[in-house]
């Protein structure tokens, strides 16, 4: 049994299953738009958010450090992913490279684990839309019925329509057309940029340099518990670590790491790429590299204008304006964190459907969800099914109820794709790879102890998710994938001939 669980799938296999014309993506994305995909899905709540919160609690001005210590932390991952998007160029990003590499049972795993992480990701970014919405819709004058607002400490039944509508919405995009959703998606991380760019702009003028004063805090400058332990903060991190000096920095990297999280979804968009063996790896490392950017000045420009010390935990850029005598970019930032929400949920929504659709069509979930819809040329079945559940989800579940974001899959997938590189690098040398890791095997280490490290920081009811999670995978693999894999069927139909004696 052994070694039909770790068969792997080679990649000329994987690349040929794309061709088949009932199952077979439609190639539309050029470089551009992957990059466009990857600023819209790490660009979302954290720079709005995290940037007051690590510098308050651990690395004052030197935030800025912690973003580029993150940032490289993401980037020894993304240089793996970016050498298995441009070789393997196939949907389902990790699940696929896993196949490839270290056989089907680890691949099942991973997917099955990604399924899940981009469900979670895609209800409480839906969630949270809605919770900025109301709050604009509240400055107007304007408030939801009761019952269909957010369900948020709520004691009676109730739907968060506006939730659910989001996800509606997007799934129907995503089944018109992968270059709609580019269109789309290009549209708001343009108007989501700008936003970005206006703080960084604008509030570079209101910068004392005094509160830089100290750069690198040694201690904790209020005695106040740590905004860490905040409500929000702990539903999307789970922990809340107040380290300072030095060691603050690289606290404060492992929080605001998770703000990054979202580039690998580039990967699962491979398929559907025109020339994914130059593209992919510009737009995963492209996109890192603008994002890094753009949170580096963010938490330079924030700290500047006001002392980290006085700096908010929910809002700090907005409030940051407010203190210097400029409350109308509250309201414009709190626009741009809506707009920006919008497109994560979108990509997360794409990300997931495109994993759903690879493990079908490898027969390890049913074959039914691997077709085609035959004028828009886009997984519809896995689509719109997932669309459906993650709305309802999304509408009847209060935020706190749906868990942390679970970035243990994630991770997870990091470790595999890293550990995958040097395995792939070593049974298939003679691949072709139009973009190669740099340093094998010392990159893919790095990424794996970086990745691990930050997975033993996370609480223990995540592992415990993961467990219940996991279990209920391999549950669904013996008794179904196992045995309908395409993979197995294929080495049963190469033995029975020799099985029967031979032709007649």
């Amino acid at each position: 049994m052994s070694s039909t669980l770790f068969r792997t799938k080679k990649v000329e296999q994987s690349i040929l299953d794309t061709e088949e014309p009932e199952h077979a993506l439609k190639k539309s994305l050029s470089a551009l738009d992957l990059t466009v995909f990857g600023v819209g899905v790490i660009i979302g709540t954290g720079i709005f958010v995290l940037t007051g919160t690590v510098a308050k609690d651990n690395a004052g001005p030197a935030t800025a450090l912690a973003f580029v210590a993150a940032g490289v932390a993401c980037a020894l991952a993304a240089l793996c992913y970016a050498e298995f998007a441009s070789t393997v160029p196939v949907a389902g990003s990790a699940y696929t490279f896993s196949y490839a590499s270290l056989g089907e049972l680890p691949a099942w795993i991973i997917g099955w684990d990604l399924v899940l992480e981009f469900a979670l990701g895609t209800a409480v970014v839906a969630v949270g839309w809605s919770g900025y919405i109301q709050s604009l819709l509240e400055n107007a004058g304007w408030t939801m019925p009761a019952g269909l607002g957010s369900r948020e400490g709520a004691d009676t039944f109730g739907f968060d329509i506006l939730a659910a509508a989001l996800v509606l919405v997007l799934t129907v995009i995503l089944v018109i057309g992968m270059k709609l959703s580019a269109r789309i998606t290009s549209l708001v991380v343009a108007i989501k940029v700008t936003v970005v760019l206006v703080v960084i702009v604008a509030g570079a003028f209101l910068i004392d340099g005094k509160n830089y004063d100290p750069f690198i805090p040694k201690e904790k400058p209020v005695a106040a518990g740590s905004s860490l332990d905040s409500p929000l903060i702990q539903l999307m991190f789970g922990w809340a670590p107040s380290n300072f000096g030095v060691m603050g920095i690289f606290t404060a990297a492992s929080v605001v790491f998770f703000a990054f999280i979202g580039f690998d979804v580039v990967a699962t968009a491979a398929e559907e790429t025109k020339n994914p063996q130059r593209d992919m790896p510009r737009g995963i490392i492209g996109s890192l590299i603008i994002c890094t950017t753009l949170y580096v000045l963010v938490s330079i420009v924030v700290t500047g204008m006001q002392h980290y010390s006085r700096l908010s935990v929910d809002a700090p850029l907005a409030d940051a304006f407010k203190a210097t005598g400029h409350p109308w970019f509250a309201g414009f930032i709190s626009f741009g964190a809506a707009v920006g929400l919008t497109t994560v949920c979108m990509i997360l929504l794409l990300g997931q459907t495109r994993v759903f659709f690879a493990m079908s069509r490898d027969g390890l979930l049913p074959r039914f969800f691997s077709h085609v819809h035959p004028r828009f040329k886009t997984p519809h079945r896995p689509t719109i099914l997932l669309g459906v559940l993650i709305a309802i989800l999304a509408g009847f579940t209060p935020l706190t109820e749906l868990a942390a974001l679970v970035n243990i899959g994630t991770l997870f997938a990091f470790v595999v794709v890293a550990i995958g590189v040097i395995i792939l690098r070593k049974s298939r040398p003679d691949l072709p790879r139009s973009f190669r890791t740099p340093w094998v095997p010392v990159i893919p280490i790095l990424s794996v102890c970086a990745s691990l490290w930050l997975m033993i920081n996370l609480p223990a009811e995540t592992w415990v998710r993961f467990g219940i999670w996991m279990a209920v995978g391999f549950l669904v693999y013996f008794l179904y994938g196992r045995t309908h894999s395409r993979l197995a069927r294929r080495e049963e139909s190469e033995e029975a001939p020799s099985a029967g004696g031979g032709p007649a």
